[in-house]
């Protein structure tokens, strides 16, 4: 990968070996580290965890963002049992959700709950402003099809901001997208020499 260096991935903290998600974001994640990929989770269980074990099991690169909620009363902070190579503490929720997106070179994004749903909505934001600029993002599961026709139907969502989305369902699949994805910001490769502050980290 010559563009893509660092993957985000983004997932319920529900589920553990056997459940479809889980498994699916730990293969996914295996098979991204097997090209040099570094893989980024939130530091919990579920998803997260899956991702860093499958980087490991290939001897990957693994980096996670967490925070430890003081008053939040329902929110998985730092799993014990998600041992990444390098670890990102941050003071609140919303500044951990800024350093997985500004972490990330692309993100991956499987089934979740209401966490899922706003990191999916702040990077969906983001690929729309910074439009051709924007990191890639993927989706992860065949249930995205339902969710994105029904964003088309009941709200103003814009044709550009469809095509930022990639829905995959296999980790091959994934794999295709990232390098189809890779390929495209080689060839539209430029810098942005003007560009130093945080807001420079949020697109490519």
């Amino acid at each position: 990968m010559k563009s893509i260096k660092k993957v985000t991935f983004f997932g319920s903290s529900k589920g553990t070996a056997g459940d479809p998600n889980y498994d699916s974001a730990q293969v996914a994640a295996r098979e991204i580290a097997k090209l040099g990929i570094t893989v980024i989770d939130g530091g919990g269980p579920g998803v997260m965890q899956a991702a860093t074990l499958g980087a490991k099991e290939v001897k990957g690169k693994t980096e996670v963002v967490y925070y430890e909620p003081k008053e939040a009363t329902d929110f998985n902070g730092e799993s014990v049992r998600n041992l990444a190579d390098k670890q990102y503490k941050e003071e609140n929720y919303i500044e951990r959700t800024r350093k997985l997106l500004e972490l990330g070179d692309a993100y991956i994004i499987f089934n979740g709950g209401t966490g899922t749903i706003s990191e999916f909505g702040m990077a969906w934001g983001l690929a729309r402003l910074y439009f051709g600029h924007h990191k890639p993002l993927i989706l992860y599961g065949y249930f995205w099809h339902y969710i994105i026709q029904e964003f088309k139907r009941r709200m103003r969502i814009r044709d550009e901001e469809i095509e930022v989305l990639t829905i995959v369902t296999s980790p091959q699949e994934a794999i295709k997208a990232i390098h189809k994805y890779d390929e495209i910001l080689e060839k539209n490769r430029h810098n942005h020499k003007n560009c130093h502050d945080s807001e420079c980290r949020l697109f490519l």
